[in-house]
Protein backbone atom coordinates (compact mmCIF):
# COMPACT_ATOMS: atom_id res chain seq x y z
CA UNK A 1 0.00 0.00 0.00
CA UNK A 2 1.53 3.35 -0.75
CA UNK A 3 2.08 5.93 1.48
CA UNK A 4 -0.08 9.07 1.43
CA UNK A 5 1.66 12.49 0.41
CA UNK A 6 2.69 14.61 3.50
CA UNK A 7 1.46 18.39 3.04
CA UNK A 8 4.28 19.99 5.08
CA UNK A 9 6.89 21.57 3.41
CA UNK A 10 10.30 20.45 2.56
CA UNK A 11 13.04 22.18 1.37
CA UNK A 12 14.01 23.23 -1.74
CA UNK A 13 16.75 21.01 -3.32
CA UNK A 14 19.88 23.29 -4.36
CA UNK A 15 20.34 23.85 -8.74
CA UNK A 16 22.54 20.96 -9.92
CA UNK A 17 21.48 18.67 -7.07
CA UNK A 18 18.84 15.95 -7.66
CA UNK A 19 15.92 15.50 -4.78
CA UNK A 20 16.02 12.67 -2.76
CA UNK A 21 12.72 10.81 -1.84
CA UNK A 22 11.71 9.16 1.03
CA UNK A 23 12.28 5.68 -0.37
CA UNK A 24 16.02 7.14 -1.11
CA UNK A 25 15.69 7.21 -4.92
CA UNK A 26 16.23 10.45 -6.75
CA UNK A 27 13.40 12.27 -8.57
CA UNK A 28 12.92 13.57 -11.23
CA UNK A 29 11.26 17.02 -12.10
CA UNK A 30 8.48 15.53 -13.27
CA UNK A 31 8.14 13.45 -10.40
CA UNK A 32 8.47 15.90 -8.16
CA UNK A 33 5.81 17.86 -9.85
CA UNK A 34 3.42 15.55 -10.03
CA UNK A 35 3.80 15.11 -5.96
CA UNK A 36 2.93 18.66 -5.76
CA UNK A 37 -0.11 18.61 -7.99
CA UNK A 38 -1.16 16.06 -5.68
CA UNK A 39 -0.93 17.58 -2.60
CA UNK A 40 -2.29 20.82 -3.70
CA UNK A 41 -5.11 19.14 -4.70
CA UNK A 42 -5.49 17.25 -2.08
CA UNK A 43 -5.35 20.58 0.08
CA UNK A 44 -8.07 22.91 -2.05
CA UNK A 45 -10.61 20.12 -2.05
CA UNK A 46 -10.25 19.76 1.88
CA UNK A 47 -10.41 23.76 1.76
CA UNK A 48 -13.08 23.56 -0.64
CA UNK A 49 -15.44 20.90 1.65
CA UNK A 50 -15.01 23.36 4.27
CA UNK A 51 -16.30 26.28 2.42
CA UNK A 52 -19.51 24.53 1.80
CA UNK A 53 -19.68 23.09 4.60
CA UNK A 54 -20.31 26.41 6.70
CA UNK A 55 -21.15 28.25 3.40
CA UNK A 56 -24.22 26.60 2.36
CA UNK A 57 -26.70 27.56 4.41
CA UNK A 58 -25.60 31.37 4.07
CA UNK A 59 -25.44 31.14 0.34
CA UNK A 60 -29.55 29.95 1.01
CA UNK A 61 -30.66 32.71 2.98
CA UNK A 62 -28.94 35.38 0.89
CA UNK A 63 -30.36 34.22 -2.27
CA UNK A 64 -33.80 33.82 -0.49
CA UNK A 65 -33.70 37.36 0.81
CA UNK A 66 -33.16 38.20 -2.76
CA UNK A 67 -35.59 36.66 -4.55
CA UNK A 68 -38.82 37.85 -5.25
CA UNK A 69 -41.67 38.33 -3.40
CA UNK A 70 -39.14 38.81 -0.10
CA UNK A 71 -40.16 36.33 2.56
CA UNK A 72 -39.11 36.76 5.89
CA UNK A 73 -36.21 35.29 7.72
CA UNK A 74 -38.79 32.85 9.53
CA UNK A 75 -40.07 31.81 6.32
CA UNK A 76 -36.70 30.74 4.79
CA UNK A 77 -35.71 29.19 7.88
CA UNK A 78 -38.75 27.35 8.64
CA UNK A 79 -39.22 23.46 6.93
CA UNK A 80 -43.18 24.82 5.86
Amino acid sequence: MASRPSLRARPKAKPGRKEITAGGEEATTAETAVRLCKEWTTWTMKKAKVVAHYGFIPLIIVVGMNSDPKPSISQLLSPV
